[in-house]
Parts: C-alpha cells; sequence; structure tokens
C-alpha cells in the first residue's frame, strides 16, 4: 500500500469521526408544528376553459348520526375507506375563466360556518384573481356552504356579478312563509338564505331561471330537484369536453357511491333526491365525463365507474395546465 493511499484513508477516517461526533449533538432549537395548508386552489383545463377549483375549507361531520342509513353500515363503509367518523369533509367551489368572462360555481359559506368555511376569497386572490372581476355566480341551490359567501362582513363579496339560482330555489328559501313551515332544524337556513342573498335581490342582481337551456356562453342548467326544491346542476363544455358541477347530489364519498341508495338528513326531499343521484352516476359512468362534486374531498374532480351494484370514484390525475 502506497503512502498516498494510506494518507488517503487516514484523511477519509477523520472525516468520518468529525461527521459522527457533530451528529451526535444535541438539537439547539425544536420547530414548532405549523398546521396550515397552503390556498386551496386547482387548475384544470377543459377544452378551452380553465377551471380552477377554490378550497372553501373543511368540515368535520358526523356522518353516522346524518345519514339515513344504520350506523353500523356507514361505519363499515367508512372503514374500508380508511376513514373514522366525523369525516372532514371538504367544501369546494369552482372557477370557470372562459377567456372571455368569470364564472364561479358556489361560493362556499363565508362567515356563517365558523373557522371551518371562509377560505374562498383567501383561495381565489391566491388563485390569481379578485372578487370585483367575478361576472356571474352560478348557485347549485342556496344552502349556507353553497351560497354563504356571497356576503362577508355585511358587504357583497362580489359587487360587480350576477347571482343565478333556479326560480323555484330562490322562492323557497326567501319566502317566509315556508320558513314557518319547515321543519325547527331547517329553519335556520331560510335566515341565512335571506342574509346571502338580499343585498343582491335589492341591487337587482339576483337573476332566476327555469328548465335546462344555455344560460351562458358554454354553460347550461340541469335540474335536479330533490335536494333542495331548485337544486340545479351546471354543464360546462369546450372543445368538445364536459364537466357537470354535481353541487350536493352527494355528501360522503365513502358510502353514497357504494351505496347510492343512502340519503342525507340535509334533503328537504329525500324520496325525491335519491333517484336523482341514482340517475346522476349512471349518466356520468356511461358516458366518461368529468365531474365537480362539492362534497368529495378537495379539489372534488373526478369520473365515475361502475362498480359491483355501486360505482367507484377514479379522480383526476394530477397534472399542469397546458
Amino acid at each position: 500500500m502506497t503512502l498516498r493511499s494510506l494518507w488517503g484513508r487516514a484523511t477519509l477516517a477523520a472525516c468520518l469521526t468529525a461527521v459522527t461526533g457533530l451528529s451526535s449533538l444535541p438539537a439547539q432549537a425544536s420547530a414548532p408544528q405549523v398546521k396550515t395548508q397552503a390556498p386551496g386552489y386547482y387548475r384544470y383545463m377543459l377544452g378551452d376553459f380553465e377551471i380552477t377549483v377554490l378550497s372553501d375549507g373543511t368540515l368535520p361531520l358526523e356522518v353516522d348520526k346524518l345519514l339515513n342509513a344504520p350506523p353500523a353500515k356507514v361505519q363499515s363503509l367508512l372503514s374500508a375507506a380508511y376513514l373514522t367518523t366525523p369525516v372532514e369533509t371538504s367544501i369546494n367551489a369552482y372557477l370557470i375563466n372562459t377567456g372571455t368572462a368569470l364564472y364561479l360555481v358556489d361560493t362556499g359559506a363565508g362567515e356563517l360556518f365558523g373557522p371551518a368555511g371562509g377560505h374562498l376569497v383567501t383561495a381565489l386572490r391566491a388563485a390569481g384573481y379578485q372578487p370585483e372581476q367575478i361576472d356571474a355566480v352560478l348557485i347549485t341551490h342556496i344552502h349556507v356552504d353553497h351560497s354563504g359567501g356571497l356576503m362577508m362582513a355585511g358587504k357583497q363579496v362580489f359587487p360587480n356579478a350576477v347571482v343565478h339560482a333556479h326560480k323555484r330555489e330562490a322562492a323557497y328559501w326567501l319566502d317566509e312563509a315556508n320558513e314557518a313551515k319547515a321543519v325547527e332544524s331547517q329553519k335556520p337556513a331560510f335566515q341565512q338564505a335571506r342574509a346571502s342573498l338580499s343585498a343582491y335581490v335589492a341591487a337587482h342582481r339576483l337573476k332566476t331561471f327555469e328548465g335546462n337551456a344555455e344560460l351562458l356562453p358554454g354553460i347550461r342548467t340541469l335540474e335536479t330537484p330533490g335536494h333542495t326544491p331548485g337544486h340545479s346542476f351546471y354543464v360546462a363544455e369546450s372543445q368538445g369536453q364536459k364537466l357537470v358541477f354535481w353541487g350536493d347530489i352527494m355528501h360522503v364519498a365513502a358510502v353514497q357511491f357504494a351505496d347510492p341508495s343512502v340519503t342525507v338528513q340535509f334533503d328537504v326531499d329525500s324520496k325525491a333526491a335519491a333517484p336523482q343521484r341514482a340517475k346522476a352516476y349512471a349518466d356520468a359512468a356511461k358516458q366518461g365525463y368529468t365531474v365537480a362534486a362539492a362534497h368529495v374531498s378537495f379539489p372534488g374532480l373526478g369520473r365515475l365507474k361502475a362498480q359491483g351494484k355501486g360505482y367507484a370514484w377514479v379522480p383526476v390525475n394530477y397534472s399542469l395546465p397546458r
């Protein structure tokens, strides 16, 4: 062995000793856990349309108490998806940039869910937009987690937008006579609806529609009453690609994809909501288009395929917009 090789080995040994000695030193400071996420947005291209999913937050739900199914069955299906109750449930909204206009599908809960919601504007700004730029807000239905974000701190969040909702939906939730007849658990929803929409009504910027028709260029409506009287899908199409915004046709993916017959206590009319869900699932699986689900784990974009007596959810593949 040469003198040079011996010197090299000695140098290497000294370096290893130094490194080992340093690695055994105690930590000089602890780093606090941050426990926050980055503002939630996700881009998705639909033909010439750019879709930006916006997270309004997540809400823990005791779904075993909210779903109209035996708790043991719910627990079993949750367990199969590695979930336990309460289930952290996403509140998703969707921004459509057609290249000439900005359309927002639902608004999140605003201030009406406390810290669990109300993050949509932060996500919107992080995504590169301002609330004043929104041309139209498309409300699938007037439940608080879909329309509550219209108002914050007593002011209109989208001061230049026209708000679109089904005529039957607006008529139902804004009528105090309906509130008087409603079951006690649903009465707060009427008060929240008025708080969210009254300023837009006064400014003549609430426009209602009926039937299934083109609402805006590339956007059409699809009536799906049941969950609420005027619950509606919005269908966006560009360059032969199709995306259907589902609103609240379903709430708990682990349970209601496996068994579409399971309804939820949030339904105004569960008997009508169940067949709407069955029809929507079957159509999505048959045609293979993408759906946007408000309460499927963010970003809530995916496709359905038939699986046994139910369906499997196939999330979109993560990609960068091009």
